[in-house]
Formats: structure tokens, C-alpha cells, sequence
């Protein structure tokens, strides 16, 4: 990989990275309701496992797709109602301070965030962008693990701004029905990110 390639790539990662989505909203709330410390877990399992999408599809995973139309409509389907859930979960997180609501809510796990990259339509079109265009060809497995240790060098600083940004939210929502207004309103755009996958022709 050329230093201009390199350079690229890098500045692709930042944009794509940094930039709303799924991802971002979903710790900007964790953030704001369960603060940075606990809301680790889920940032590591975004970088490390959209890292892994991107191993993975490198290696040939993407030609599932090829002889399989049909699959994109069944990740199509995943992705829907996978966020639908999460979407609602959010607008119902309650604050751990309150007792009850500390057991209620809870952030995601190391392992629920890694497998949501593949129902993430953001993170697809992130990985397989940034192999098409940034891998060099004839460079195998080499030039996919470049593209996916550049995006994990690159994303794990991306997505913890935005769950440090809902962490210095939470000093404004410091009244219940502040912290479910936010969370109503975050769960909203989270749903709003759906509209181009549910618009989106198969194919």
C-alpha cells in the first residue's frame, strides 16, 4: 500500500468513523446514561468487531451475496428488527441510580455491540467501501488486514467521543424526565438512520 493510499484510507476511516450513525447514537446514550466506564465493553466490541467484518468479508464472505441474492434481504430484515429492539431499549433506559432502574438498564456487552456490525447497515457500507477502493489488488490478506487495523486504530478514539459527549450531557439531565426526553429523542433518530436500508432496493 502506496503512502498516498495509506493517507486515503486513513482520512476515509476518520469521516466515516466520526460522522453519526447507529453506532455513535447508541453511545452517545450509553454515555449519558451509564457513563464512559461502563459503557467500555460496548465501544471495544464496535472497533474490534467491525475489525472482524472487515477480516472476514476480505476473505471472500462477500461473495455469500453473490450466489445468494437473497440474503441481503434476510441481513435487510435482521437489521430492522434488531434495531427496532434496540431503538426501544433505549427510550426505556432508566438511570443506574435509581435502584430499580440500575438493573433494568444496562449497556451493551462486549459481544452484543461486535455482532451488531453485522446488522449495521452504516458498518457495511464503511467495510466494504474501504475494500474496494483501499485494498490493493493482488495484496490478499495482507491488504485486508491493513484496511481493518487502520479502521480499529482509527474508530476506537472516534466512537469513545461520543460516548465521553453523553457523558458530559448527563450533568443536563439530571432529572429523570430530562434523561427520558433524551433517550425518546436519541431512539428516534436511531429509528430515523433505518430509512435508507428500508428504502433500499435488493441487489
Amino acid at each position: 500500500m502506496t503512502q498516498e493510499t495509506l493517507f486515503a484510507l486513513v482520512a476515509f476511516a476518520v469521516v466515516t468513523s466520526i460522522t453519526p450513525g447507529p453506532n455513535n447514537l447508541m453511545l452517545l446514550a450509553s454515555g449519558a446514561n451509564f457513563g464512559l466506564r461502563r459503557s467500555l465493553p460496548h465501544m471495544a466490541g464496535v472497533s474490534l468487531g467491525h475489525m472482524a467484518m472487515i477480516l472476514l468479508l476480505g476473505a471472500g464472505l462477500s461473495g455469500v451475496f453473490v450466489l445468494w441474492p437473497r440474503a441481503q434481504v434476510v441481513l435487510k430484515t435482521l437489521a430492522v428488527g434488531y434495531m427496532i429492539c434496540l431503538a426501544w431499549k433505549i427510550a426505556r433506559a432508566e438511570p443506574p441510580a435509581d435502584g430499580a432502574g440500575a438493573a433494568a438498564g444496562k449497556p451493551l456487552t462486549f459481544l452484543q455491540a461486535a455482532l451488531f456490525q453485522w446488522v449495521n447497515p452504516k458498518g457495511w457500507a464503511m467495510a466494504l467501501g474501504a475494500l474496494a477502493a483501499y485494498a490493493p489488488e493482488g495484496s490478499g490478506m495482507a491488504g485486508v488486514a491493513m484496511v481493518a487495523l487502520v479502521f480499529a486504530v482509527v474508530n476506537l478514539p472516534s466512537v469513545t467521543c461520543w460516548a465521553a459527549l453523553g457523558t458530559q450531557l448527563r450533568r443536563l439531565l439530571d432529572v429523570k424526565w430530562k434523561l427520558r426526553l433524551f433517550n425518546t429523542m436519541a431512539a428516534l433518530l436511531l429509528l430515523a438512520s433505518l430509512y435508507p436500508i428500508v428504502t433500499m432496493e435488493p441487489g
